[in-house]
């Protein structure tokens, strides 16, 4: 039942918290790309704003974050039952890759997500981003991947473990 689980885990995590990190990722380039009229609001290429092709990309990519950050809830689930099933509950590199997975969630839930959202609204109003508006976001979206990117690491070197590594 382990292997089960942590095959369940292991595969929840790369389908759910793969596309966040990219879609994340490129997120404040793609927006930077986004052509604005000169002169703020109105206008565009067609009259109504910014062209709707590069508006829908990015509003693409944040539909990905967001609905892969929903499915994303699977991978903790998971690995509390694969936890439990191998007995490691009270184990340091446990309870510290649990504590990084919530900072990278409610990082995710109060940084990235908003200010994508913010983002597009403005490019969808033929508004302006300021470029220092999408850097915050990408320094945001980088400590995110951060965050994941030491707690994929801690799932494989398990600090301690008497399984290897």
């Amino acid at each position: 039942m382990t292997k089960f689980l942590l095959s369940l885990h292991v595969l929840a995590a790369i389908v759910a918290v793969g596309p966040v990190t990219v879609a994340a990722s490129m997120f404040p380039a793609a927006a930077r790309r986004v052509p604005v009229p000169v002169g703020g609001a109105g206008g565009g290429r067609d009259g109504g704003g910014a062209d709707a092709g590069d508006v829908r990309t990015v509003r693409l990519l944040h539909r990905i974050c967001r609905v892969y950050a929903g499915l994303g809830i699977a991978v903790p689930v998971l690995g509390f039952a694969t936890a439990v099933s191998m007995g490691v509950l009270g184990d340091a590199w446990l309870i510290t890759s649990v504590t990084l997975t919530a900072v990278a969630a409610g990082l995710l839930a109060a940084f990235v997500l908003p200010r994508q959202e913010e983002v597009l609204e403005q490019l969808a109003d033929g508004r302006p981003v300021e470029r220092a508006r999408t850097v915050r976001l990408a320094m945001f979206t980088g400590l995110f991947n951060l965050l994941w990117a030491t707690v994929t690491i801690l799932m494989i070197v398990r600090p301690g473990s008497t399984t290897g590594a």
